[in-house]
């Protein structure tokens, strides 16, 4: 495996352990409450901000897994769609970019 898909790979399993970790720390703490957490993302101006922006970038990596899986037929990168909502564009891109980069054969 190339060192660049390593690189991929490692940015993936941080982007799903690391926010993972906080968000079940904050869960624990709040009672497992996903209407908890939803007025949390809203708490303030920047969270509000910083939620719009991922969700724009979300959706943006959706578009383009899409595209680029209709055109290439690489039809296991249509696992970074559910990573990126289950998990967050931090998991979702660079496990596009890590199953894109695979050797063609």
């Amino acid at each position: 495996m190339s060192p660049l898909r390593l690189i991929y790979l490692g940015l993936a399993i941080w982007g799903a352990i690391h926010p993972m970790y906080w968000f079940i720390t904050w869960f624990v703490q709040n009672e497992w409450s996903l209407t908890a957490m939803a007025s949390a993302w809203h708490a303030n101006a920047a969270t509000s901000g910083l939620v719009w922006d991922l969700t724009i970038a979300a959706i943006a990596l959706t578009v383009f897994v899409l595209a680029e899986v209709w055109v290439r037929k690489n039809w296991i990168g249509l696992l970074a769609i559910p990573a990126t909502f289950g998990i967050g564009v931090s998991c979702g891109l660079p496990l596009y970019l890590f199953l894109r980069s695979r050797p063609v054969t």
